[in-house]
C-alpha cells in the first residue's frame, strides 16, 4: 500500500508528468489527470499511478479525481493543481475575450474547483496540502501574454486567500511560480537560437529549469518539511524575480553586462 496519495492535474507532460513520476518514486499513489488520453498513456507504467482523462474546468473531473484517489488509496494527502493554459491574441483582436474565458476556465476556475473538491477529503484525513502551479508571469507583467499573466496573478491571490480560509483545519495551500522551464510547451522558444539566447541571458543562473526541479519544489511544499508554510507563492525561476529588470545579470565570467 502506498505511503500516501496525491492527485496531479496537467499530468501528461512537463512539470505535471515530472510530479507524477517523483511522487510515485517516493511511495505515493497518484491519480494523474489530463485532457490528453494519449499523453497519459505515455506515463511510465507504475502500479500506483492511475490515469484519469478529464477537463479540470469541470466540477465533474475534479470530483472524480478525488473520489478515485480515496477509492483506490483509502485517503487523499495532497493535491497538485498543475493544469494550465496560455496564449491569447492582442486585447483588441477578434476572439480576445473568448480566449481569456478559455484560459480563465482552466487557470482560475479549475483551481477553485480543485480546492473545493480536495478540501473535504484532506479534512477527513486530518489535514494535508494543496500546491498550485502558478508562474513567474503572475508576479510581474510580460508583453504579449496579458491573459496568461492575468490568470496567474489571480491564482497567486487565490492561494493566499484560500490558505487563510483553510489553515485552521490543517490544510496548507501554497504555489510555485516556475520560471522558464524546458517542457514540450516551450520547445518552440528553445528551438529558436536567437530568442532562446535572449531569454536565457535574463536568467541569473544562466539556464532553463528542468521539469524535475519544479517537481522537487512542489514536493517540498506538499511534504511535512513545509509543515509551517502556507499562503506562499515560491518563485522557482533561477533568480529572475530577484531583479528589477533594468540591468542584465552578470555573466559567469564575472564581468558586468555590456
Amino acid at each position: 500500500m502506498p505511503s500516501g496519495s496525491v492527485v496531479v492535474t496537467g499530468a501528461a507532460a512537463g512539470i505535471g508528468k515530472a510530479c507524477v513520476e517523483l511522487f510515485a518514486e517516493r511511495g505515493f499513489g497518484v491519480v494523474a489527470v489530463d485532457v490528453s488520453k494519449e499523453g497519459l498513456g505515455e506515463l511510465d507504467e507504475h502500479p500506483d499511478v492511475v490515469p484519469l482523462v478529464g477537463d479540470v474546468a469541470t466540477a465533474e473531473t475534479n470530483d472524480a479525481m478525488v473520489a478515485l484517489a480515496v477509492e483506490r488509496f483509502g485517503r487523499l494527502d495532497a493535491a497538485v493543481l498543475n493544469a494550465g493554459l496560455g496564449g491569447a491574441p492582442p486585447i483588441e483582436a477578434a476572439g480576445a475575450v473568448e480566449s481569456l474565458d478559455a484560459i480563465y476556465a482552466v487557470n482560475v476556475r479549475g483551481l477553485v474547483l480543485g480546492i473545493r473538491a480536495a478540501a473535504p477529503a484532506l479534512r477527513e484525513a486530518g489535514g494535508g496540502s494543496i500546491v498550485v502551479t502558478s508562474s513567474g508571469a503572475g508576479l510581474r507583467g510580460d508583453p504579449y501574454t496579458w491573459a496568461y499573466n492575468t490568470t496567474k496573478a489571480a491564482a497567486n491571490n487565490l492561494v493566499r486567500s484560500a490558505a487563510l480560509d483553510y489553515a485552521f483545519e490543517g490544510i496548507r495551500i501554497n504555489a510555485v511560480a516556475p520560471g522558464l522551464t524546458a517542457t514540450p510547451r516551450t520547445a518552440g522558444q528553445r528551438a529558436d537560437p536567437v530568442f532562446s539566447k535572449t531569454l536565457t541571458r535574463r536568467i541569473p543562473l544562466g539556464r532553463w529549469a528542468e521539469p524535475r526541479e519544479q517537481a522537487e519544489a512542489i514536493w517540498f511544499l506538499a511534504s511535512p518539511a513545509a509543515s509551517y508554510i502556507t499562503g506562499v507563492t515560491l518563485p522557482v525561476d533561477g533568480g529572475v524575480t530577484a531583479s528589477n529588470g533594468i540591468l542584465l545579470p552578470p555573466t559567469y565570467s564575472g564581468e558586468p553586462p555590456q
